[in-house]
């Protein structure tokens, strides 16, 4: 008795609607062609349907991150995703958190928020149920809906308002029990993304408004990317850039050997512009940004070398510094320094001056000179101006030396797909989680997070792995192994026997297949199929019939074309279909 026939995997009974243009309002290369492709419908801004193709897409991504979780020993459960207040104000969260934290009443106008992440209510959880150290170390997860209201959602389901995510969480007597499962974590997420197929690396990252003291990203490597990455090619160093330490300035600061002139630079806004007119190197100029103090209302001065990036993040952590970093607007700067930005510089300017290491060893440099259309030569440290305070606030550049010594670094783009945080005890003692320990006297526990974006990994598989035509999924994510392409299957006998034999074949064995089974030309087939992205497409046609084989394609190399033997056609593809 064979298999029993599944609707669901013939075309013709599974609901697919593919739109031939691009969605003006779509961004990046995911979104437009998860559009495209019917995977998703938006409902509202950053709120998306995830149709029957998208879904089992994510569903698989599911599967791969539970297994995995399951093997490493974490626990799974589920937790509301509604939370009341009252666990929020007391880790101190329902104030810090920001307009991000959706926020309502219900009907006895007690306050609730629709959770973002998770921490408070499984310290809840851990305070209620954990009483003894022999009960630790344990690990909770679970895969569950969040929400975090973006002010602006963009890139479809990359930067959505509502998603689906893994968060785990662990607790531990003590720091060296919380990095034994912070490691575990880490080697569970390298699993995960090896077996999804993606090219990913793993940075040292910043904690953000999650708290801890230790961090590291998993990024899919995209060109599209939020964040860039800095990793060296000799060793397995590897860093958000907001994380990465630059170098030391590699000659000391030297004695000035001009006097300060002021130069006429009408029209000359921007560094580049500057350093043309004056026909200096950017490298030898410096730019002065206005950022707000920790004070209201105080400014304070950020100093880099002309060719140097701001780190925002770098900066922020700095003592005067509002965090997170907040620019000061043009008329503000206007009002209190009587010029516009491309005109300030650090000779004369009455605001503390926090200078990168980089800009603080300049001789004889460039710089505004806080009045429009006019630029200081010869500017010089301790004779023109004083730092309040030499720090790093940049960013390493793509071949500077890496900070492991190993060489010079490479940078990337990257999305960010998992994060793993050591907490400590942030929320564990603020909501006073404790268990008694061999003494028998309570001890706040210490924690870990663990967190990876199930639909995000969708979208960032499909920025990595896509060429002109569509999608081209891992074998991993398809939604489908094998895609069954019957030409004129209404006209011939020949054609359509062979096509049901094959699909039942595929189905007892296992193999994931769909039968395109509706009356399309073959153009419109193939170029819907290309779209969809599904690994392995047979085609069955009466002309390769009369020479007894099929034609067969991998969707990434749509221009090879192979002869598959019709009687050996099931071993010709699991011979092709990866493993997950």
């Amino acid at each position: 008795m064979g298999a029993p026939d599944h609707p669901t995997m013939r075309l013709s009974r599974l609901p697919l609607t593919t739109l031939k243009e691009t969605p003006a309002d779509a961004e990046v290369m995911s979104h437009q062609l998860m559009l495209r492709a019917g995977l998703i419908r938006m409902l509202a801004a950053g709120l998306y349907s995830w149709m029957p193709f998208g879904l089992k897409v994510a569903r698989k991504v599911e599967t791969i991150v539970r297994e995995e979780m399951d093997r490493s020993g974490a626990v799974e459960l589920l937790m509301p995703a509604v939370q009341p207040a009252e666990l929020w104000h007391e880790s101190g969260r329902w104030e810090q958190y920001g307009p991000e934290l959706l926020r309502f009443a219900d009907r006895h106008e007690r306050e609730f928020c629709f959770g973002p992440t998770h921490e408070e209510v499984i310290t809840d959880i851990a305070r209620r149920e954990l009483k003894s150290y022999r009960q630790l170390p344990v690990n909770y997860y679970q895969i569950q809906t969040k929400f975090r209201d973006e002010i602006r959602p963009r890139f479809g389901v990359m930067r959505a308002r509502e998603f689906v995510m893994k968060d785990a969480y662990s607790f531990h007597l003590d720091s060296a029990s919380l990095d034994e499962t912070y490691e575990e974590m880490r080697l569970a997420y390298c699993r995960i993304f090896d077996r999804l197929g993606l090219e990913y690396r793993y940075v040292r990252a910043d904690s953000g408004a999650i708290g801890g003291a230790l961090s590291h990203e998993f990024h899919v490597l995209a060109d599209s990317g939020e964040d860039e990455i800095v990793y060296s090619e000799q060793s397995d160093y590897a860093a958000n850039v907001e994380q990465a330490p630059a170098p030391a300035p590699e000659s000391p600061h030297t004695e000035p050997t001009q006097e300060l002139q002021e130069a006429d630079t009408p029209d000359q806004r921007t560094i580049e512009e500057v350093s043309e007119f004056l026909g200096t190197p950017p490298e030898q100029s410096v730019k002065t940004l206005i950022v707000q103090g920790e004070e209201d209302g105080s400014l304070v001065a950020l100093i880099l070398r002309g060719d140097h990036r701001l780190n925002a993040v770098k900066a922020a952590k700095i003592e005067g510094i509002r965090s997170p970093l907040c620019f000061a607007d043009e008329a503000e700067v206007r009002k209190k320094l009587g010029c516009p930005v491309g005109s300030l510089g650090p000779a004369g300017l009455d605001l503390p001056l926090y200078v990168d290491a980089s800009a603080a060893v300049l001789s004889d440099f460039v710089c505004g000179a806080n009045r429009e259309g006019v630029h200081y030569t010869g500017v010089n440290w301790g004779r023109d101006a004083n730092p309040e305070q030499v720090c790093d606030i940049r960013n390493l550049e793509d071949g500077e030396s890496s900070p492991d010594g190993s060489g010079p670094v490479r940078s990337a783009r990257g999305i960010e797909v998992g994060h793993i945080f050591q907490l400590g005890d942030k929320y564990s003692q603020a909501m006073n989680c404790t268990v008694l320990n061999p003494d028998g006297k309570e001890q706040v526990v210490t924690m870990g997070c663990y967190g990876i974006g199930i639909t995000r990994i969708v979208a960032a598989a499909i920025e990595q792995n896509h060429d002109e035509q569509g999608i081209i999924w891992p074998d991993a994510m398809a939604p489908f192994s094998v895609l069954l392409c019957p030409i004129g299957a209404d006209r011939d006998d020949t054609v359509r026997t062979t096509a049901e034999t094959l699909y039942q074949q595929c189905q007892e064995a296992g193999i994931e297949v769909l039968m395109d089974d509706r009356d399309l030309r073959p153009g419109v087939m193939f170029a819907e199929a290309d779209l969809v992205g599904i690994p392995h497409r047979v085609v069955i046609s009466p002309r390769t019939l009369e020479q007894g084989r099929l034609e067969y394609r991998h969707r990434r190399n749509l221009d090879e074309a192979e002869d598959a033997p019709v009687d050996e056609l099931l071993e010709f593809l699991q011979a092709r279909i990866a493993p997950n």
